[in-house]
């Protein structure tokens, strides 16, 4: 029997960096809005994934229920495909944590300062409790690191592989 026909000689075709970036930031945004709505049922923040989406411009009970906030981390899962093209537009090549984690502070300031006026549901930056702002910064942080962390390591370990 061939070599080439046993199916432990056979390899896999890998997946191209994009899709696995598009996956990425669709699984990271589930990922940390699970997280931050269950920051908001046990009060660490005032404002949970449905207060932004969902509760922003619908006023009905059940966007405040477990439905709201399913749709609402679905939502925001599928915007967050759109960060991850950001990310990986921008920073794929930058080494190390601290770009990933300033990309996630960068958009706490731009979700709570610059676009505040679209979730009029979410109080202003400057009103918001302490517990709130250091919850959803964390949030925002470990949200950039992984988004961010993971696309350049991909990156920068498909780069490798292609020059040994």
């Amino acid at each position: 029997m061939d070599n080439q026909e046993l199916e432990q000689n056979k390899h896999e075709k890998p997946i191209p960096l994009l899709p696995k970036a598009l996956l990425t930031g669709f699984i990271g945004g589930v990922l940390w809005s699970v997280v931050g709505a269950i920051a908001a049922y046990f009060n660490f923040t005032s404002v949970s994934p449905a207060s932004f989406i969902l509760r922003s411009w619908l006023h009905t009970n059940w966007s405040d229920g477990w439905l709201g906030q399913l749709i609402s981390i679905t939502v925001i899962g599928l915007l967050s495909v759109l960060t991850a093209i950001l990310y990986y537009g921008l920073l794929r090549k930058t080494k190390g944590i601290w770009p990933s984690a300033t990309f996630g502070v960068a958009l706490w300031f731009i979700v709570f300062y610059l676009l505040q006026p679209i979730f009029p549901n979410v109080s202003h930056m400057t009103d918001l409790d302490i517990n709130t702002i250091v919850t959803t910064l964390c949030l925002f942080l470990l949200y950039g690191i992984f988004i961010g962390y993971s696309i350049s390591y991909e990156y920068l370990d498909t780069v490798t592989k292609d020059n040994v």
